[in-house]
């Protein structure tokens, strides 16, 4: 006999463990006296229930298996566009309100973000574009020199700068610096539920948090791409002279000769699209993450690489798009 009028209350693990020393004994020897109506019930339920283990699955092979996550892969790619298209529609929709009523343009978190990702940015940036502008002169003097046409190192050194080098480093830096950052921050607040209040007190998270980043980035970048260019026909230029033998005067007019102010705008014109790729990349990922560290840091990576990657296609895109108009 089993007397339950002492238990109070009853859950899923205790009706189990009272199943597994009850059915130990035949039914015809034992009884369960003082139960609940509650427990009862669970009771009755956990006796009837099936606890043989599932079948194992049938084995699949390895084209199967390559073909299941490929699949699969492609729904994650699939719904991963559609967040950010959703994303890309909200942030029409408040910079479309805000257009209409001027007085809900967020002035100071604007300002605040572009401090944050060009001013401070800039001391790498022009770093980072004055080293490659004087590695790029270097190898070009290097191998010219061969065939005597040390001169068409400033063309290379142009053109090069200008059209590609310089936005698509630029973009990668800013998506390691600014891009980790602004995930890192929104998932912050996520985590500290920050934006499930501003939610509740019924204010919009896109027009708070994601629109006065993603616009202050979208200005930022063209910024920095024009300091880049400067920095690298600077330290392509001191290369010349210094190694290359090129007076700085014969450089900038042989540089005045190769470019024209369509090859800077060729550069140029990518940068804020860049820049919309990596803030809308760095936003839908901060606003994914959950409530532990670990979710925090994997989210951050994922933001990177996605931005790294997608400012590739994109230029890679605008490659194409240049080649097929002429430019």
């Amino acid at each position: 006999e089993f007397d339950l009028s002492g238990i109070g209350t009853l859950d899923t693990a205790g009706a189990l463990e009272v199943a597994r020393l009850t059915t130990a004994i035949g039914a015809e020897r034992r009884r369960i006296v003082g139960e609940s109506p509650a427990a009862r019930v669970l009771l009755a339920e956990v006796e009837g229930a099936d606890f043989s283990p599932a079948p194992p699955a049938p084995p699949v092979g390895p084209v199967i298996r390559m073909l299941t996550d490929l699949g699969r892969h492609g729904v994650t790619i699939a719904e991963e566009a559609m967040a950010v298209l959703q994303l890309l529609g909200s942030v029409a929709t408040v910079v479309g309100l805000a257009v209409v009523r001027p007085s809900r343009v967020r002035f100071v978190p604007f300002v605040h973000q572009l401090e944050q990702t060009a001013l401070r940015a800039a001391p790498i940036i022009i770093l980072m574009s004055f080293l490659i502008g004087a590695i790029i002169a270097q190898q070009g003097a290097f191998y010219f020199r061969r065939f005597g046409a040390d001169l068409y190192v400033v063309d290379m050194v142009g053109v090069l700068t200008l059209r590609e080098i310089a936005v698509l480093l630029t973009a990668i830096m800013v998506a390691g610096r600014s891009g980790s950052a602004i995930t890192a921050e929104l998932g912050s607040m996520k985590m500290r539920e920050e934006i499930d209040a501003l939610q509740v007190t019924g204010l919009d998270p896109v027009e708070m948090l994601v629109v006065p980043r993603l616009t202050a980035l979208m200005l930022a970048l063209p910024i920095l791409t024009f300091l880049a260019d400067l920095a690298s026909l600077v330290g392509a230029a001191v290369v010349c002279k210094v190694y290359g033998g090129i007076p700085t005067e014969t450089f900038l007019y042989r540089l005045q000769a190769a470019i024209a102010l369509r090859t800077f705008l060729v550069g140029i014109c990518k940068a804020p699209f860049m820049a919309l790729i990596i803030g809308l990349i760095a936003s839908m990922e901060g606003l994914r993450v959950k409530g532990s560290a670990e979710s925090l840091g994997q989210q951050t990576t994922l933001a990177v690489v996605k931005s790294i990657f997608m400012v590739i296609v994109v230029d890679g895109i605008f490659a194409m798009f240049y080649a097929a108009v002429g430019v």
